[in-house]
């Protein structure tokens, strides 16, 4: 955040925001920490562009700006791929033919590959990292902050949130 306050300090804001109409109000899709670097400096204006988008699109959108930030968490990256997932699942579901009637595994198959394919990683790796969602918000910190590898995370994510614990407290116990 510090560099982008001086960058944008020296050199104005680079790249305008994109933005969607949402009602009667308009709704930030990407540019969240230009426009918290240009409050923290003052500025109360910045170049915006406003786009006409489905609640989906705005979703698959800003994960694929927030993805492609240089230093992404685990974390983070887990919680986008997630939300990219389900929007583009809601996006796809055909509501003119029941739930009965559309194959719910062929769909979150390709929407995974979708996902990947959209990020430049395998749809296993979409995958793993969803499985991150599953961790406890203690053992998700952990991960972000190399304590935990990624791999070992994953395996974890499939312990219940009690088993996760108990896990954490034996980790503190035996340090």
């Amino acid at each position: 955040m510090k560099n982008l306050m001086q960058s944008i300090a020296q050199s104005g804001v680079l790249v305008p925001c994109l933005a969607r109409q949402n009602g009667e109000r308009y709704e930030l899709i990407s540019g969240h920490r230009r426009k918290a670097a240009c409050k923290a400096l003052g500025i109360s204006t910045l170049p915006v562009i406003v786009k006409d988008m489905t609640r989906e699109e705005a979703i698959i959108t800003m994960v694929d700006s927030n993805v492609q930030r240089e230093h992404i968490l685990p974390s983070e990256k887990a919680m986008a791929y997630k939300m990219k997932l389900d929007a583009i699942k809601h996006q796809g579901a055909r509501t003119d033919l029941g739930k009965e009637s559309t194959s719910t595994q062929v769909a979150q198959k390709l929407s995974v590959e979708k996902v990947g394919d959209d990020d430049g990683v395998s749809k296993d790796t979409v995958r793993r990292y969803i499985r991150l969602t599953n961790l406890t918000p203690e053992l998700q910190d952990m991960v972000d902050d190399k304590k935990i590898s990624f791999n070992p995370a994953v395996e974890l994510s499939y312990l219940k949130p009690e088993e996760q614990d108990m896990f954490l407290e034996a980790m503190e116990t035996a340090q």
